[in-house]
């Protein structure tokens, strides 16, 4: 592929983003904090650099995927990457972040004469591995256009409106996925300190009407205590936190934002802050 692309954060998601990259062509020039998460890469046959600032100097589209608003910053901002971009660069943020701290970005962006799309995925690890991620974009029409190829390596996108509209998006849909994965881990509690048979109990639960594909995954997950990471515990806490914001910025109070999330901060003091969000469970069994 002609197109230069950087990415920079090599954890769950951009170390599975970075092989797909590869494996479609791309030559991708990769950056992550731990340099030790470079290596498999580097044999892969992606360039590794030491800074944000190396990687994304000659780049022509620019992605980023990273836990939070101040990793996010110190990405972009902080190591003086979007200041060293060649202009007209396509900067992508695929984080989830704050609607704020999306919009200042652009706004920085924009200042130095890049172009930038704010889209976050859906999908978690196997999406990443796959090549089956969901880009929610926003952003102007025509440098998604350009971005296409680059975006297409890694799964599908659905164009969602103008700057900031993928952010809202993916704040929303991580608070109902949060929301009902604390809810289903209340229910299974409940189900094993009972007399119900838990087999049983949970069929009736994920082939009903409650039973969305992540119900499905986690419950699985839950009942096999298997706790591979796929989401850590202590990031859809943040993406928790972040969404209240977005709601109380439009005038509603998410009582059910603050409840999960309070779900999944106690399953991070409780030692669980490594392992995947179904882990929240543990906190309720006796």
């Amino acid at each position: 592929m002609n197109l230069k692309v950087a990415l920079l954060g090599l954890g769950i998601m951009g170390s599975g983003m970075a092989r797909q990259l590869l494996a479609h062509g791309f030559a991708p020039t990769v950056w992550n904090r731990n340099l030790n998460k470079t290596a498999a890469l580097r044999e892969a046959g992606a360039q590794v650099a030491d800074s944000p600032v190396e990687a994304v100097r000659e780049a022509d589209v620019a992605i980023a995927m990273v836990a939070s608003d101040v990793a996010s910053r110190n990405v972009w901002i902080d190591s003086g990457a979007l200041a060293a971009m060649k202009p007209n660069t396509i900067v992508i943020e695929s984080s989830t972040l704050t609607i704020d701290w999306s919009r200042e970005l652009a706004a920085a962006a924009m200042a130095h004469a890049l172009k930038i799309l704010d889209a976050p995925v859906t999908g978690s690890k196997s999406q990443a591995q796959s090549g089956s991620l969901r880009f929610l974009v926003g952003g102007d029409a025509g440098v998604l256009e350009r971005a296409r190829p680059v975006i297409e390596a890694m799964g599908s996108f659905i164009h969602v409106g103008p700057q900031g509209s993928g952010t809202l998006l993916k704040l929303i849909n991580n608070f109902v996925c949060g929301v009902q994965v604390a809810s289903f881990a209340e229910a299974l509690a409940m189900i094993e300190r009972s007399r119900l048979d838990v087999s049983q109990a949970v069929e009736v639960l994920t082939a009903g009407a409650p039973g969305s594909p992540l119900v499905k995954t986690i419950a699985q997950r839950m009942l096999e205590r298997a706790y591979e990471p796929n989401f850590l515990v202590p990031l859809m806490a943040k993406d928790l936190a972040y969404a209240g914001a977005a709601f109380r910025a439009a005038g509603i109070t998410s009582a059910l934002a603050e409840a999960a999330r309070d779900r999944y901060l106690a399953a991070a003091n409780a030692g669980f802050g490594q392992q995947d969000i179904s882990a929240i469970v543990e906190t309720l069994r006796k």
